[in-house]
């Protein structure tokens, strides 16, 4: 029987070895964590994560050849592969401060490997890294082996939040980076005929290593630059009187393009594509690639914008002051169908209305108050260490409530900001809303969910990202 075994049970680790687990019952699989809390998540009723099917796989397998346990050196001991799926945040401090990835848990798994290891190993990059990670793994590994040998792939992961189990159960393309050297293209087949199970053949891609590494960053960078692209044109388009909805469906009607991330927003969010771009600009400036670097470092800079120029709008809209006033938050969650708020556009837009003393009343359909409150008070990228080294409990926003539904959250309310586009904010009762708002009463659609004319008849005065502009909002020009 192959072992396997998972170092990290967070958002890829998990939802992923519950998938290979219920693909090959004749694999064992130990996903394995040090944190003693999220490991009892996993073993409990209340998993640490949301993903629509994830429940009825891991209570499927849990118990049968899947489980989950705090024994990490047991578990890499006896597997024969080795995930490695642990953080890797942007450095805070130090060589490449705001840009490059910290891997000092990468760099503590590999030599715990090291450490305990009796038989040879192949270990894999699961988690996003900079390219030329695996060399630096390689080394610790071979310089610590004991005679025991090492090869190291690259397996990135492509999973969208919110259909995680469905790009698993059939995804667009399994990536495996290895060396070209007769015992890497063997690591590269015992782990391709792990996916054989379920993928088919010719979406398993296999590259060398370094090819595999950059694809991952590659491919979140022009994600994220389509929805920069889209962005940016919502802010002509609010200019000229254009409508961006229009000019994005026929833009994505031409077959080159596709409509695919073509939504303007108040801006992107999720756990990868700052940090991967950030990431991508380090490694570009290090290689003496500064043209290339600026390149890729506007795609951040257009989404900070998107994110600046909301606030803007609604302090603006508002007679230029927000202060002491209450605003509805509707969505906290980075995207609909998820929990997660890892860099979340709502954190600045909430963080800029604040600083304007605005009085914050959000309601989410997932994110739980401590959550909302945690993200508030961190500082950036404090999310992306283990949530045992993060500020133990963070001092509550005081300006900031947190609603059990949206009527609660509006009641009383001079303005609503729409941050996520959860289906039930298209449904709600807005001239009930309405009725218990002060007036003027504003909306501020970030992602596009509302039936704008349907509220101006109701009376709000509407604010829809790249939409002509409300009369109203024409006299009060956004001062970026």
């Amino acid at each position: 029987m192959v072992k396997i075994c998972c170092i990290g049970a967070g958002y890829v680790g998990g939802p992923t070895m519950a998938v290979i687990a219920l693909k090959c019952p004749a694999i064992e699989v130990a996903v394995v964590d040090i944190s003693a809390s999220r490991i009892a998540a996993w073993n409990s009723d209340q998993l640490p994560i949301y993903e629509a099917g994830l429940d009825e796989i891991v209570k499927q397998c849990r118990g049968k050849n899947l489980l989950f346990s705090t024994a990490v050196e047991k578990h890499v001991a006896e597997a024969d592969i080795i995930f490695v799926s642990v953080n890797t945040p942007t450095k805070t401090r130090g060589l490449g401060a705001g840009k490059a990835a910290d891997l000092t848990y990468w760099e503590s798994a590999a030599r715990m490997i090291a450490d305990v290891s009796k038989s040879n190993k192949i270990v894999v990059e699961k988690s996003t890294v900079p390219v030329k990670t695996a060399e630096a793994i390689e080394k610790i590994l071979t310089h610590n082996s004991k005679g025991i040998k090492y090869q190291i792939l690259s397996n990135p992961e492509f999973l969208a939040e919110g259909t995680a189990i469905e790009d698993l159960f059939n995804p667009d393309r399994v990536l495996i980076g290895g060396r070209e050297t007769a015992e890497g293209q063997k690591a590269i087949q015992a782990l391709k005929q792990v996916y054989a199970n379920w993928v088919p053949e010719d979406r398993i891609i296999t590259t060398n290593l370094w090819s595999a590494e950059l694809s991952k960053l590659a491919a979140n960078a022009f994600l994220a630059q389509r929805i920069s692209s889209v962005n940016a044109m919502s802010a002509l388009c609010e200019a000229t009187g254009a409508n961006i909805s229009q000019v994005a469906h026929a833009v994505g009607k031409d077959s080159r393009i596709g409509p695919k991330f073509l939504n303007a927003s108040v801006g992107f969010g999720g756990s990868c594509f700052q940090k991967d771009i950030l990431n991508l600009v380090y490694i570009c400036e290090c290689n003496g690639l500064p043209e290339v670097a600026n390149y890729w470092k506007q795609v951040i800079q257009v989404n900070d914008y998107q994110k600046n120029r909301f606030v803007n709008r609604v302090v603006s809209s508002m007679f230029n002051t927000v202060s002491g006033k209450k605003i509805a938050i509707l969505g906290f969650a980075f995207k609909k169908d998820t929990g997660d708020t890892r860099e979340t556009p709502a954190i600045d837009v909430c963080k800029g209305l604040l600083g304007d003393k605005a009085h914050l009343s959000i309601y989410d359909v997932q994110v739980t108050e401590e959550q909302i409150q945690r993200d508030l008070s961190m500082n950036k990228f404090d999310w992306d260490h283990p949530i045992h080294l993060q500020p133990a409990s963070p001092i509550g926003v005081k300006q900031v409530s947190v609603a059990w539904d949206a009527y609660e959250a509006t009641k009383g309310a001079h303005g609503i900001c729409i941050l996520t586009e959860w289906d039930e904010f298209k449904t709600l009762d807005y001239n009930k809303i309405f009725d218990h708002m002060h007036k003027p009463a504003f909306v501020f659609d970030g992602r596009n969910v509302v039936d704008a004319e349907k509220l101006r008849q109701i009376g709000f005065i509407v604010y829809s990202i790249g939409k002509p502009l409300d009369a109203w909002l024409k006299d009060m020009p956004a001062v970026t």
